[in-house]
């Protein structure tokens, strides 16, 4: 059975449990959140050894094959150009399609968010190489120490075989043992969506933010079906392009339903690999670049929601000033989200409204009640452009072993 109808299956299973069992009490809300907490714990254990050694050994592929420079420009182009397009999209349909007003709110709150920039800086080397390989949420550390490892393993061939090849070895039980906690976690999605259930249908504003989430919905329906596809089309001349959204089915699940990039991080490798047959010196180094610095989905769903605010405060029309001013921001500060697998796009949206002033500091707390659905929206498109980005620049990099659409997995 294709993994994508096995989360389908966890989803309406979890769907059906809330709506024909809603928690009534505390505890049982206490004890859903611990479960829902083990599961994205369970999606994530796999994540960083499988990094580490497939990094590894895909760094010294690609510097062995004088490709490394080839597949990080086009990596670096596909980041930013994603990023670009998604903001824009935003921006127009915020402008063109009106939103309801969101009423004024007297909430105030006492934490002031911000990215510690320096703290992210000192991150990247810690004291010791191994204290990179220790988090499971910003995980850029871990791939510089794995990149310089591979890189420098390919100075002196001969005295870094032994190496090499324990690294391949292990970076194969890897995937193998991550394959295993993708699977299962068809069952952990039963979880996800009852939780993810209850929290949509007990918005307090549904009738608020229903519109909102119909846009949303809306443009990722239109960057999977016809932007994504069309710039496949256009860039690598696939005449099939829609096995690549085909292919992005399974991870956009799981993003949607947990809102977590970094648990969704190994579906993409493996759907990636597995279905697309991107080969490994690819696969295991656009998607993690992917995870930490493409974050285009939260910067569309910011620019939204910031044009939101803006005309829940004031009746007055928005300046292009003010519509340049919040993409600018958007897309720059998007790439700083890394450390932020979840919930980014809310702390983004918080960030401008503060940068923003004017009054403006509060603005955000509009959208709190919905910041949940808002970070899974944001997720689904990090995950789509994730999934795409990867077989471009694959596709450009001669990386790709065609397979047929019936064995995808």
């Amino acid at each position: 059975m294709k993994i994508w109808i096995k989360y389908i299956i966890g989803i309406v299973l979890g769907f059906g449990l809330a709506k024909v069992l809603p928690l009534g009490s505390k505890q049982a809300q206490d004890g859903l959140d611990f479960i829902v907490e083990l599961v994205i714990r369970f999606g994530r254990y796999p994540l960083v050894p499988l990094l580490f050694f497939s990094i590894s050994t895909a760094c010294y592929k690609l510097r062995d094959e004088k490709l490394m420079m080839k597949t990080g420009l086009w990596t670096l182009a596909m980041i930013v150009l994603s990023s670009a397009m998604l903001v824009t999209l935003g921006l127009l349909a915020a402008l063109l399609v009106k939103l309801p007003r969101i009423p004024m709110t007297i909430e105030s709150s006492s934490d002031i968010p911000s990215i510690d920039l320096q703290g992210l800086l000192r991150q990247l080397f810690p004291y010791t190489g191994i204290q990179s390989l220790l988090s499971d949420r910003y995980l850029l550390p871990c791939f510089i120490f794995a990149g310089l490892v591979g890189s420098g393993a390919n100075d002196d061939k001969h005295a870094a075989a032994p190496a090499v090849a324990v690294f391949n070895s292990i970076a194969r039980v890897s995937y193998i043992v991550m394959s295993f906690f993708t699977e299962l976690l068809a069952i952990g999605m039963i979880a996800l969506s009852y939780r993810w259930t209850l929290s949509f249908f007990a918005l307090k504003k549904m009738e608020l933010y229903t519109q909102l989430f119909m846009l949303l919905l809306a443009l990722l329906a239109l960057t999977a079906l016809v932007i994504y596809p069309l710039l496949v089309r256009f860039v690598c001349g696939e005449r099939h392009p829609y096995r690549i959204i085909y292919a992005s089915i399974a991870p956009m699940l799981s993003a949607f339903i947990s809102g977590d990039a970094n648990m969704t991080l190994p579906l993409l490798i493996r759907h990636g690999n597995e279905s697309l047959g991107i080969r490994h010196r690819v696969n295991g180094v656009t998607f993690p670049l992917f995870s930490i610095f493409s974050r285009g989905g939260a910067a569309l769903v910011t620019s939204v929601c910031f044009i939101v605010i803006l005309r829940s405060y004031s009746m007055l029309e928005i300046k292009m000033a003010q519509v340049i001013w919040v993409g600018f921001w958007s897309f720059l500060l998007s790439f700083l989200l890394g450390e932020h697998p979840s919930g980014a796009a809310f702390m983004l949206l918080s960030i401008l409204c503060i940068k923003y002033g004017g009054g403006y500091e509060a603005g955000y707390l509009l959208l709190r009640e919905a910041a949940p659905v808002l970070g899974c929206f944001a997720a689904t498109f990090d995950a789509l452009t994730a999934m795409t980005g990867s077989y471009i620049v694959a596709a450009n990099t001669d990386s790709i072993e065609p397979q047929e659409l019936k064995k995808f997995i």
